[in-house]
């Protein structure tokens, strides 16, 4: 299984509205929680966060394979959607 690695910002609102986005997915499929995250909080690990290539959080990488970057004019079915693509490809 493979790990996920998700940049974040602690006071965004879209990456609130993915952490809500993941919770309602762990209550649809329990085997989704198996799947590890690593979360990196951008402002408090600039370093680790500069070497991934992303404008935008949330953004959700396999290692350094970009699977996702938000958009200001995501919405939250678009964050979940997301989600849930990046755990089913990471529970294989």
């Amino acid at each position: 299984m493979k790990t996920l690695t998700i940049l974040y910002r602690e006071r965004c609102p879209y990456c609130a509205a993915a952490k809500r986005g993941l919770k309602e997915l762990y209550n649809e499929n329990p085997v989704y929680e198996r799947v590890p995250l690593k979360w990196i909080e951008e402002t408090e690990q600039p370093q680790v966060a500069d070497t991934y290539p992303y404008w935008y959080v949330p953004s959700i990488f396999d290692e350094k394979e970009k699977l996702f970057e938000a958009s200001p004019a995501d919405t939250f079915d678009t964050l979940k959607k997301a989600l849930r693509t990046a755990l089913e490809s990471a529970s294989r």
